[in-house]
């Protein structure tokens, strides 16, 4: 998700023109995936297949309670819930949020307040996420790197980095568009000067460019600067 606009919310209220009305404000501030049911069965139904970022949760509805029905939604996910509840006592805003809410709010309720709530949850819950897993990915072309697991997924396939090869990757990509020098990667890897290891370096580089370049041969990423070390394009 680059943005929170992206973000799947499901409603569940048994008030169709509440849910309207819901859809509305949220569809004119750029929210296109927006799903509705109105009841505990239709919820658990909907949970079984789709996985939405973000639940706005009546309490009172017409086969059950919403207080129950998070139980229930916690057994199996940490989905971000928003209470929408025409019930504004203390006792019920607390139980709603010691049961783990995200949010709860009294109906009637502004637009923009709904607006502003929303908003709020879904980058707390989420997009921390959405980047540090942003951070962990290194993108050459076509062919994406994890590089804390040391999968790479491209055009062709699938590979495995060997422990070495996501060292050095990782060392590279951490000054990329720098000159990396023999001693500095040699120093990373094998904690020794790179006298010794020149052979075993090169080595290791041209099994990272089979992983990871389209030509290997003629690499477009991993370039060799001579004399000097090699530097992530």
């Amino acid at each position: 998700m680059e943005r929170i606009q992206d973000c799947r919310i499901l409603i569940v209220d048994d008030n169709r023109n509440l849910q309207q009305m819901v859809k509305d404000i949220l569809s004119k501030e750029g929210f296109a995936k927006i799903d509705a049911v109105s009841c505990c069965r239709e919820c658990r139904e909907y949970l079984e297949t789709t996985e939405p970022e973000l639940i706005l949760l009546d309490v009172g509805l017409p086969d059950g309670d919403g207080f129950s029905l998070m139980q229930q939604i916690r057994q199996k996910s940490q989905v971000p819930v928003l209470f929408l509840s025409a019930r504004d006592e203390d006792a019920d805003r607390l139980l709603g949020l010691g049961l783990g809410a995200d949010d709860y709010i009294t109906k009637p309720f502004l637009p923009r307040e709904l607006v502003l709530r929303v908003t709020a949850v879904l980058k707390r819950a989420w997009f921390p996420i959405a980047k540090k897993r942003k951070e962990e990915m290194l993108f050459l072309g076509e062919t994406a790197v994890d590089l804390q697991s040391g999968t790479v997924e491209g055009k062709d396939g699938s590979a495995q980095l060997t422990a070495k090869e996501l060292t050095i990757l990782r060392k590279l990509a951490e000054n990329r568009g720098r000159i990396v020098t023999f001693d500095a990667i040699t120093q990373g890897v094998w904690n020794d000067y790179y006298y010794g290891y020149e052979n075993t370096l090169m080595v290791h580089i041209r099994r990272l460019r089979e992983k990871v370049e389209k030509n290997p041969s003629s690499p477009e990423w991993i370039l060799t600067v001579r004399g000097l070390g090699y530097k992530l394009k």
